[in-house]
């Protein structure tokens, strides 16, 4: 597998509170691929703390957990993901009530393992994961927003949830809570397949059309992902911009 990733501050704030990472293991029995990104939220500039908080820790605690002796545990992988998630929320947590300037401060983080022609999708918040795959493009995360809500309860219609006052209200967060909810997905992937990642600082800003119009593309990884960043900041550039693009071969 092969992936690029990319954050950019966007074109009005003054810092970039998003934070992404990826890296790829070899292990005897094949590459495991692990994938996350997050979007940090909280006064005096802390919502960067957060974020890289998040995808460092998750990171980490994914690398030391998922393989032991060169066994790769993915048997347990809704049990590591379920642990990894709790230990980041309590890190963020712990420094959010213990560092006044930290206060109030969370994050949302999507993550992805990539692993013998599947992948395993956990998320909190409204970082988004995509799958391109056969030529169809959908959207395999469900958002924890206040907006996904209404449109659920058909209270609004999704083309109203673009443009409510209300759609940057997400209802979980990193860092917020003792205790989070961790939503997990599982997905068969084949060759060629695209996944990708993303912060609402694309999604919120460009049609999902236009993501996919991009992203089914045969440029480089690299070069999609520069024209997803730059397609948001023509569009808006109100927001940061965070993306990383995974091709599996």
């Amino acid at each position: 597998m092969i992936y690029s990733c990319v954050s950019h501050i966007g074109k009005i704030r003054k810092n970039n509170e998003d934070f992404c990472k990826g890296e790829i293991i070899s292990t005897d029995s094949g590459e495991i691929g692990i994938f996350a990104i997050a979007d940090g939220m909280g006064g005096h500039n802390k919502g960067e703390v957060a974020s890289e908080l998040a995808v460092e820790n998750i990171v980490r605690f994914l690398k030391n957990n998922l393989v032991q002796n060169e066994n790769v545990k993915i048997n347990y992988i809704d049990d590591i993901l379920k642990q990894a998630y709790n230990n980041v929320n309590s890190i963020i947590y712990k420094q959010a009530k213990e560092d006044e300037g930290c206060s109030g401060m969370g994050t949302t983080l999507t993550t992805v393992i990539i692993y013998k022609n599947k992948a395993y999708i956990a998320n909190v918040g409204d970082s988004r994961c995509y799958l391109l795959q056969n030529s169809e493009f959908r959207k395999i995360t469900r958002d924890h927003s206040l907006v996904e809500e209404l449109v659920a309860s058909h209270a609004i219609t999704e083309e109203e949830a673009k443009t409510h006052p209300k759609r940057n209200v997400i209802t979980r967060a990193l860092g917020t809570e003792k205790l989070i909810i961790v939503d997990i997905y599982k997905n068969d992937i084949f060759k060629g397949d695209k996944i990708l990642l993303a912060t609402d600082g694309l999604t919120s800003f460009v049609e999902k059309e236009d993501i996919e119009k991009i992203i089914s593309s045969d440029n480089s990884l690299e070069e999609i992902t520069d024209s997803l960043i730059n397609k948001a900041n023509e569009v808006a550039g109100k927001d940061n911009v965070s993306v990383i693009l995974i091709k599996y071969e």
